[in-house]
């Protein structure tokens, strides 16, 4: 199950106590008593990893540890260490208590949500000419803490959309090394899948309904995957009846949830070719090409046709290395 929108309670380290003490060596008194450790900090960090939010599916509560306190004879409490969350690439974190917005869009781009606690000083920072016996130290300062939400939009060149069993899923499968679940019924898709052609990263969108863009389905769950995406693969199955009322179906969600997502370069697949005859595959691309200009017949039992989608992602990375 792949986690995609969850919140989450964060809090830094709190600082070490400073430290009252004394020397106790004969002829060497004094204060003698060491400043606490700084708390750990949290950062978010991106990773590859599309499920890297799964950590957080039960695990709702995360600390830094706190600085170790002072001790006696000059002796610091250690600094605790940083904790570092990895998440994908792609996450929109919301600072819910701050209400600030930050977004992590690279590979090893860190942001620091929490800053840690800075640890009190020891009586001995305290001496001077008037007190040489300081009998008081500092508290560590307490760390930042905060509520966040967590929400991935996927980063992808190419995102695959359409009503359900369309064929996404089998196509992505062909194209790259992805192992997505395909069978003869709707709704075979239940989380999107990722594929790497070459150095284009594929995106396969859950299949989207009718009122998806108000909550019907999983469609605002899924919509916001398409916000990243570069380039849109819209499929229509060939065995569909009404190929143009499928397709304007799709484009009317995708506009009312972002108007936005319209004017991002579409192809249209008319997709399982194979099933139909040549005079319904002629009758539905001739109609879907009234809408939209870019129109091609696909099968993945075809091999001309995947060649032809091939040399359409080819041009496509062309175009990404010009940029």
């Amino acid at each position: 199950m792949l986690i995609d929108d969850v919140v989450i309670s964060v809090a830094a380290g709190n600082g070490g106590k400073g430290k009252v003490a004394f020397n106790k060596n004969l002829m060497e008194l004094g204060p003698v008593g060491g400043s606490g450790g700084n708390g750990g900090s949290v950062y978010f960090e991106g990773v590859s990893d599309l499920g890297a939010l799964n950590k957080f599916r039960f695990k709702k509560d995360v600390a830094a540890k706190s600085g170790e306190d002072g001790k006696a004879q000059f002796n610091d409490g250690e600094t605790a260490p940083d904790l570092i969350l990895q998440v994908p690439v792609g996450t929109v974190i919301r600072d819910l208590d701050r209400d600030i917005t930050h977004e992590i869009v690279k590979i090893g781009e860190r942001l620091l949500i929490a800053k840690g606690g800075k640890g009190g000083r020891g009586n001995f920072h305290f001496r001077s000419s008037t007190n040489t016996t300081p009998k008081y130290a500092q508290p560590g300062l307490p760390g930042e803490q905060t509520k966040v939400r967590l929400e991935l939009k996927l980063i992808a060149d190419v995102g695959f959309v359409g009503l359900p069993n369309v064929g996404k899923s089998s196509l992505l499968n062909v194209l790259t090394a992805a192992t997505a679940k395909v069978a003869n019924y709707p709704f075979t898709t239940l989380e999107p899948n990722l594929g790497a052609y070459y150095d284009l990263i594929l995106a396969d969108i859950p299949g989207l309904i009718e009122g998806a863009s108000t909550g019907k389905g999983l469609g605002i769950k899924f919509l916001r995957h398409v916000e990243r995406t570069n380039t849109l693969f819209h499929f229509v199955s060939a065995e569909s009846e009404h190929p143009t009322a499928d397709y304007e179906i799709i484009r009317k969600e995708l506009g009312a949830y972002n108007p936005a997502l319209l004017d991002k370069k579409e192809y249209v697949f008319v997709s399982k070719s194979d099933t139909a005859t040549e005079e319904q595959l002629k009758k539905a691309m001739a109609a879907l090409r009234k809408l939209n200009p870019h129109v091609l017949a696909i099968s993945i039992l075809d091999d001309e046709s995947m060649d032809e989608v091939r040399k359409l992602l080819n041009d496509i990375a062309k175009e990404k290395h010009a940029s």
